[in-house]
């Protein structure tokens, strides 16, 4: 019987996901459960003889265990429940369906290396899983804190929110000059959005990296310039009526940046990081740096 560590966000989702409901369903498997609470003291204290780790939670909850793991350099494979509002890292792993279906694919153990951007430069080493970037984004997520804890707004809603708000930033929002070097090449210029990318999708659901790959050793670089205002604008528009519109905005590979923002705030996935004016960063990515149970029809490797 293998045994599992259940790292758990008891603020996301419902009473339906409460601590007692997650742990039957996943023993109802044949796994043994160890239970943790990543809200609570002691949860990084992995006990040795656990077989792989389960994420109930959302995006932010699946960062701060990959962080985790990748600061004591642990190299347990880990698997996710989605249980957030965009769910970007479980999309990106292509895991959707019924949870007894997600549960019951874990005893296959089909595992996806993932990549990790490795951010040097402000007062601590910094990780991203999604994404790293500036300029509309940041501000949307400043924005969007004050009622952020309204229990009675559904993950749609959420998103549907998000979208108008984006939409008002970018039509308000001032461009600021990026020194950006791609692979060793200057793309600087002013810039509405600078995005280092590493999922499909980013924030309340964007679909703004359609080439992502999330194992192959590179990132995708997405720059928005102020001529393009209007258009990133429509995008937005259209996404919040339902649109299709693809995203023809273009993309840069790359594999390691160095980067400095004429303004005060970025973003390392979900969080904020503030007072960056002057700061260089230097973003390498850290390729196949964790390891995520997918279902079968994902790209795969073996789990040795």
């Amino acid at each position: 019987m293998k045994t599992v560590n259940l790292l758990h966000n008891p603020k996301a989702g419902d009473k339906e996901h409460s601590e007692e409901t997650l742990i039957k369903q996943i023993e109802s498997h044949g796994f043994k459960v160890i239970y943790s609470s990543v809200k609570e003291k002691g949860w990084k204290d992995i006990d040795p003889e656990v077989d792989f780790l389960i994420v109930a939670g959302g995006d932010g909850t699946v960062r701060k265990v990959s962080v985790a793991l990748l600061e004591r350099d642990l190299h347990l494979p880990v698997a996710v429940l989605p249980k957030g509002t965009a769910n970007n890292i479980g999309k990106a792993l292509e895991i959707s369906g019924k949870e007894k279906d997600i549960i019951a694919s874990w005893r296959k153990e089909t595992a996806r290396k993932f990549d990790v951007g490795k951010i040097h430069g402000h007062h601590e080493t910094m990780y991203f899983l999604e994404g790293f970037g500036f300029g509309v984004f940041p501000k949307l997520m400043n924005d969007m804190r004050e009622g952020a804890d309204k229990k009675d707004v559904s993950p749609e809603e959420r998103i549907d929110n998000a979208l108008h708000v984006l939409h008002d930033v970018i039509e308000n929002y001032k461009a600021k000059n990026c020194q950006i070097l791609i692979d060793g090449v200057d793309h600087s210029g002013n810039f509405l959005l600078v995005e280092v990318m590493n999922t499909p999708s980013l924030g309340p659901n964007l679909d703004l990296n359609p080439l992502a790959n999330t194992n192959d050793g590179e990132f995708e670089v997405i720059l928005i310039a102020e001529t393009q205002r209007e258009k990133f604008a429509t995008y937005i528009w259209d996404k919040i009526r339902d649109g299709n519109t693809p995203f023809t905005f273009s993309t840069l590979k790359a594999k390691e940046l160095t980067i400095t923002w004429e303004g005060v705030h970025a973003h390392v996935d979900d969080e904020v990081i503030k007072d960056i004016k002057g700061v260089v960063f230097e973003v390498k990515v850290i390729d196949g740096a964790l390891q995520f149970y997918v279902p079968e029809k994902s790209t795969t490797i073996s789990n040795d």
